[in-house]
């Protein structure tokens, strides 16, 4: 989850550190366009600032977003007026309307507490499907491919205002089951001096048979496939 003061900073951080959203919605909207040629809905699950959702946006003539940290739907707000965007909570969110194509990326659906929350998600995405719907997902890591102790560093600026941040993985849990990524940011601004804050963030891990199962208890055809974008690939479903 991302407060107040980190989801000022997440669009400015994660294009600084080279994340490609134009680059990533396209290869997405690739997956859905080769399993559903005729999609034209698009429902991004944890949709965060809307980066990805305004790149939808241009390939797909109805879109909407759904997110659980306000500050974070806020900015989407602000970015995507006219947009449909709901504050929901990926494992139990009912629209009550379904969509040719859903995606969750960027690990979000780590952020499940448990397997059994991981399959009240899928179903809630599955039910948000056409027939024939094609759902992508960018998981989080595996256990046997997270990298405890990976330690990571970065400056911008913009504006004037520079921003540190720093962070540091490890498993949360003796089982190994969860990673832990703790964050530590320093904002220097011209005006209003310096400021620090942290941030947890615990995410589950699952291997790709656990994914599988949720997938296959919720209707959806199953399959993994690569990224040109990240090493944790791609997990596709489609709405049988």
């Amino acid at each position: 989850m991302y407060g107040n003061d980190s989801a000022e900073l997440y669009d400015l951080l994660h294009s600084a550190r080279g994340k490609d959203f134009e680059g990533e919605a396209a290869a997405v909207a690739a997956l859905v366009g080769d399993r559903k040629p005729d999609a034209a809905s698009l429902l991004d699950i944890a949709c965060g600032t809307g980066a990805h959702l305004a790149r939808f946006a241009a390939r797909f003539p109805h879109v909407e977003g759904v997110e659980l940290s306000e500050p974070m739907l806020d900015l989407a707000r602000a970015r995507l007026p006219g947009v449909p965007l709901t504050l929901g909570d990926m494992r139990d969110f009912d629209l009550g309307r379904r969509f040719d194509a859903a995606v969750c990326l960027f690990g979000s659906l780590g952020y499940v507490d448990s397997a059994d929350e991981l399959d009240s998600a899928l179903r809630s995405f599955a039910r948000h499907l056409n027939p024939g719907g094609v759902l992508v997902v960018e998981p989080w890591w595996a256990p046997d491919t997270f990298t405890p102790g990976h330690v990571s560093a970065d400056v911008v600026e913009a504006d004037g205002t520079r921003v540190a941040r720093v962070s540091h993985a490890s498993f949360a849990t003796p089982a190994g089951d969860a990673s832990l990524m703790r964050v530590h940011y320093v904002v220097a601004h011209p005006d209003h001096g310096i400021r620090h804050f942290a941030e947890d963030h615990v995410c589950r891990l699952f291997d790709s048979a656990r994914y599988e199962a949720a997938f296959t208890a919720a209707g959806l055809a199953f399959e993994r496939v690569e990224s040109p974008m990240s090493a944790r690939g791609f997990l596709v479903g489609v709405r049988k």
